[in-house]
């Protein structure tokens, strides 16, 4: 997909690698650009940054109606639809033990919230014979993240989704990437000193595992993987290498995590 003359929307947009997209969108043309995002003042001063072409809404991406009140604004503001970027995202809680609010934001957040805004846009993707669907993942949903069980459980399930739609819609129109980054300088991964020890594992491993990314570096290769209309986007291309290992040879790949959680648990 080329970005110019096409309407997106991105949730998550107030901060970080939302941010960086919906300004790099703007760069490259696109006719409106939507930045939702929880946050509502932060969602207006990034659209406010890009200027007459961007829109914000304040959105939970989990609430229903707040998924057809983005919907809807964006509609009334630009026309059709043309990209949904699904990139609100958290990450909480920590062992199986995290308690089940944590547990159900993780779900609401990084998989339900899929399903709901897919649920609107599909069918008339569907009919009109074009639309894109670009997940914004994780390394932890092809991987795994040490640390952190339910970002690791629901970021595999957002992989999961993507490829269903794109299995099931993909000969219909229907376009889907699934951008799964490791370390990026966001809010998510600075932890402060003071945070829990499982925490700071989860932030060691992202770390040690390789380059932290500023947003706009994964922006730019988010751009040349909508142009290419490339499925896996990766902005660390060593995670192919990674995920290639871990499905040659299941067994080793797991004695290895469980290697690299030892040493890093022993270093912090």
């Amino acid at each position: 997909m080329e970005l110019r003359d096409r309407v997106a929307v991105v949730t998550g947009g107030a901060s970080g690698i939302g941010r960086a997209m919906a300004r790099r969108f703007a760069e490259e043309g696109a006719r409106g650009v939507v930045v939702a995002d929880l946050d509502g003042p932060g969602a207006e001063a990034v659209a406010a940054e890009i200027g007459d072409r961007a829109v914000s809404t304040r959105t939970d991406v989990a609430r229903e109606d707040d998924v057809d009140a983005l919907l809807a604004a964006a509609r009334d503001a630009f026309g059709e639809i043309d990209l949904f970027c699904a990139n609100a995202g958290v990450g909480v809680g920590t062992d199986v033990l995290a308690s089940d609010e944590e547990w159900d934001l993780a779900f609401g957040v990084n998989v339900r919230a899929h399903i709901l805004a897919a649920r609107k846009l599909v069918p008339g993707w569907v009919e009109r014979g074009e639309g894109y669907w670009l997940t914004t993942a994780s390394a932890a949903g092809l991987l795994t993240q040490i640390g952190s069980a339910p970002y690791s459980v629901t970021k595999h399930a957002a992989v999961a989704f993507a490829e269903w739609l794109s299995v099931t819609y993909g000969d219909r129109g229907v376009r889907v990437s699934c951008l799964c980054p490791m370390g990026v300088r966001t809010g998510m991964t600075q932890v402060p000193d003071d945070a829990p020890d499982d925490l700071r594992l989860a932030a060691g491993v992202v770390a040690a595992a390789g380059d932290m990314l500023e947003p706009e570096q994964v922006a730019d290769v988010v751009v040349e993987g909508l142009r290419a209309e490339r499925f896996l986007i990766l902005p660390h291309p060593e995670v192919l290498t990674f995920f290639q290992r871990k499905a040659d040879d299941y067994d080793r790949w797991l004695a290895g995590m469980r290697r690299l959680q030892a040493r890093l648990a022993a270093a912090s």
